[in-house]
């Protein structure tokens, strides 16, 4: 007699493929949640093998849509969403060709808009204490230190080489 949290393996699969048919998921979420259910190791492998075969997981489509996500609506940079990726176990490459996703122009635009939103509530008089500041607001979202030098001007409205 088996227990509640014992699974068969079919019915491991079935509720791992509920689980993926809500939204995506990349193979290490489906991973961990097959080893919380108590499912065997062995039976894990195949299950997974199965989800791949059936399309219920597919990595570089999860990788397009995380990168999308969190991109438009978290406003995260390519540095961020890269850490996270990785920390997901998704393959460098995919995540290497899932980021050509993101257009360059609406990248900058939506680092200055988060950088304008960042400097009204700001109350620093100080020009470099505010580059400061408005700097590490954007490196902590992720993004890259030459677009931020690139951004940073314009919302102070100096010229590029007042940066340096």
């Amino acid at each position: 007699m088996k227990t509640k949290t014992e699974l068969s393996e079919a019915e491991a699969l079935h509720k791992a493929a509920a689980f993926c048919s809500t939204c995506e998921h990349c193979l290490s979420e489906v991973s961990d949640k097959l080893k919380n259910w108590g499912v065997e190791e062995e039976a894990q492998e195949r299950i997974l093998k199965r989800l791949v075969e059936e399309q219920f997981v597919d990595e570089s489509r999860f990788a397009a849509a995380f990168i999308k996500d969190k991109f438009r609506f978290n406003q995260w940079g390519r540095i961020k969403i890269r850490i996270m990726l990785q920390q997901k176990k998704v393959n460098a490459h995919l995540i290497d060709d899932a980021m050509e996703l993101i257009d360059e122009e609406e990248y900058r635009d939506c680092l200055l808009t988060i950088l304008k939103q960042k400097r009204k509530t700001l109350k620093d008089k100080d020009p470099q204490q505010l580059k400061a500041k408005l700097y590490r607001f954007a490196a902590s979202r992720g993004f890259e230190s030459d677009v931020i030098f690139k951004v940073i001007p314009k919302i102070l409205g100096h010229v590029a080489d007042d940066m340096e």
